[in-house]
């Protein structure tokens, strides 16, 4: 069987989540779709994979919501399901900042993954990885910063430490599927920053559209589910799930990095 992954959110203001979320997750249940959706007043977020014919009925019942008339998925394929179970949770965010800010009123510039190349090859552009140290370590795009965040809660003393409105006329950033970057370019521009682009779609649009040959990036992509990581094209990676840590770790080592380095400090 084929799996089909979607994944999607949409920044939009509702209220009335709690009476949707019964619904969907009775007709996913019913579809056997499994994964996570996360409900806020901001908005959806989430990944789900199922049948294709399972999440072709799934979207059109999200879609049938009237604020998400417009909700984009972004598909990929899993040689097996790659979730566990089925959660469709009530958050306070779609994805957790701690700060005000508000992508529906103001966020960066958008990048094309076929326009992309050339923005980052500007030397007067500051590229910064949005995501998690864990995520960048098994791959970025090539001299791509580093903001060493543990969280994404931590992002915003990572600007105060490494960027400067002033010295850093044009920022551009990414992270995997384009939401963190809904919030990080909406806070910078909230801080003075007068040119922020990001990539368009996040990382997996620009592995599902950039032909190797000619690809910026160098590693693979981490992602939060059972497949770990992929590669260009969006074909699964190389890396396993530490049951352990739950890092990801290369599938030829016996034994995993992290989980020997934290043994190695406690001794």
């Amino acid at each position: 069987m084929t799996v089909v992954v979607a994944a999607l959110y949409q920044f939009v203001a509702v209220d009335d989540w709690a009476d949707w979320r019964s619904q969907w997750l009775d007709r996913a249940g019913a579809l056997g779709i499994r994964g996570t959706l996360l409900l806020a007043q901001e908005g959806i977020n989430g990944t789900i994979a199922g049948t294709r014919e399972a999440i072709d009925q799934m979207l059109v019942a999200l879609r049938s919501h009237p604020a998400l008339t417009d909700l984009s998925a972004r598909e990929s394929i899993a040689p097996a399901m790659p979730f566990q179970r089925l959660k469709i949770k009530l958050k306070r965010e779609i994805v957790t900042f701690n700060q005000p800010v508000a992508p529906t009123e103001r966020t960066g510039t958008r990048v094309a993954p076929t326009e992309w190349n050339a923005l980052i090859a500007d030397p007067e552009v500051k590229l910064i990885d949005t995501r998690n140290q864990f995520e960048v370590a098994i791959g970025s795009f090539q001299r791509a910063i580093d903001p060493e965040t543990q969280t994404f809660t931590e992002f915003p003393d990572a600007v105060e430490r490494l960027l400067d409105p002033q010295r850093d006329r044009k920022v551009a950033m990414f992270c995997t599927g384009g939401i963190r970057c809904e919030k990080a370019s909406a806070y910078l521009l909230a801080q003075g920053f007068e040119q922020v682009y990001q990539l368009e779609g996040g990382i997996l649009n620009y592995l599902a559209t950039v032909d190797p040959a000619e690809s910026a990036w160098q590693g693979e992509c981490f992602v939060f589910d059972e497949r770990v990581a992929l590669q260009h094209g969006l074909q699964p990676g190389t890396y396993q799930m530490c049951r352990a840590c739950g890092r990801p770790v290369d599938r030829d080592l016996d034994t995993c990095p992290h989980c020997q380095s934290s043994l190695g400090d406690a001794s």
